[in-house]
């Protein structure tokens, strides 16, 4: 898929910069021509000659090189790139993006392309987190950047966030999924998937049986189809997909706010299994068990309806919303229902009952309820379901 192409690999100054030798390494294994450009502060992490010598061409770094500039070759490069790739993107370099800044060559290369640009962000948690980063990235968003990552993880400063940069293998099939003529091309899907976990105290909490695989092969068909998909997770057992942006969170507080963070949106869907509630206080120590003591009184309250809370939004709803509805009986008549009181355009029903194992197991029986009516499928595997359900989504949204 990425034999023959350019890729321009702007790469910032951060130590997950040294990440960036094995993804130039694959880059070339998969028959691309990398171009790299490093910032002045990438050459504190990693070598220029290392750089150089895995992608068999010079490091370009100086914006004022005569022999280089003579004929304007920043701006060459550019319009000799399929795609602009930059890997760790900074806080620094994603601001000087944002606001158009240009006073050195990464910084000045960005402003002057006139191809897409793929963002590998990388920095600690609390630059992530801050109000000025999410704007920027909001504002690169709404320019028509893409993003891989970051992830969450143990930094090299020692806190523990998100803020890493993704993996290699992750950044690489984000490149492919730029080069793909998927239908979904250009289209930003949320898919929510797994389990939340509602504690009751530092030990024990609420959760359900889901694994989290039936969204996980969601976002995997719809990554294979050319999508730009936002994966949020709670504590699933399956394996995340590779191309996709992966939030993990755990409570069910915590997907909400992240599906309100999602930004612009052309389809979501909500394939997760929210524990309906939590405990209103949930205690600081583990409760203990004692002979004669009484047992503890859980005050629950009820999770915020995420589903609903997107179908029923009066601006930046997107075109399509898509329910899961987990039934053990009067499936049809109960997942009809949810779809009217949510407003969703259509909901996957499924038998949870029963001896077949739905939740947790491969395999999987869906109704497809919609304004249309009721569709029932057949007992498929669960990637198949998401192949299915990925080509309906195309009908839809191209």
């Amino acid at each position: 898929m990425l034999a023959g192409k350019n890729i321009l690999l702007i790469i910032g100054g951060g130590i997950a910069a040294y990440k960036v030798l094995e993804l130039i390494r694959l880059l070339g294994k998969s028959g691309a021509k990398v171009v790299p450009v490093m910032s002045r502060t990438a050459e504190e992490f990693v070598t220029p000659l290392s750089v150089s010598a895995l992608a068999g061409t010079p490091v370009r770094s100086a914006l004022f090189n005569l022999e280089d500039e003579a004929e304007m070759g920043h701006i060459q490069l550019t319009r000799d790139a399929d795609l602009v790739v930059v890997a760790p993107a900074t806080a620094d370099l994603m601001a000087k993006m944002a606001q158009g800044l240009a006073n050195d060559m990464a910084s000045t290369l960005l402003i002057a392309r006139n191809k897409p640009v793929l963002l590998a962000p990388a920095m600690n948690v609390a630059m992530w987190e801050n109000a000025a980063t999410q704007r920027n990235v909001e504002t690169l968003r709404g320019d028509g950047c893409q993003f891989v990552g970051p992830d969450e993880g143990d930094m090299a400063c020692g806190e523990f966030g998100y803020g890493r940069m993704a993996e290699p293998e992750a950044i690489l099939a984000a490149i492919e999924t730029q080069f793909s003529a998927g239908p979904l091309r250009g289209k930003r899907i949320l898919v929510t998937s797994g389990p939340t976990h509602e504690p009751i105290d530092p030990v024990r909490y609420i959760a359900n049986r889901s694994s989290g695989l039936q969204g996980a092969e969601i976002a995997r068909a719809l990554v294979a189809l050319g999508a730009e998909v936002l994966f949020v997770t709670g504590p699933a057992t399956a394996a995340r997909p590779e191309g996709a942006e992966v939030i993990e969170v755990e409570t069910a507080l915590e997907m909400a706010a992240a599906v309100e963070a999602a930004g612009a949106l052309d389809a979501a869907i909500f394939a997760a299994a929210v524990a309906d509630w939590r405990v209103a206080h949930a205690n600081a120590r583990k409760l203990k068990k004692a002979a004669g003591k009484a047992l503890p009184e859980l005050e629950l309250v009820e999770n915020p309806d995420i589903l609903a809370m997107v179908s029923q939004r009066a601006e930046g709803r997107p075109k399509l919303v898509i329910g899961f509805a987990a039934e053990t009986n009067d499936v049809v008549k109960n997942a009809t229902a949810k779809r009217k009181r949510k407003g969703c355009d259509w909901i996957l029903a499924n038998d949870v009952g029963g001896d077949r194992a739905v939740m947790g197991g491969p395999d999987n029986q869906v109704v497809l309820i919609s304004e249309a009516g009721a569709d029932p499928w057949p007992w498929m595997s669960k990637e198949q379901v998401a192949k299915a359900l990925a080509l309906k989504i195309c009908e839809t949204l191209t």
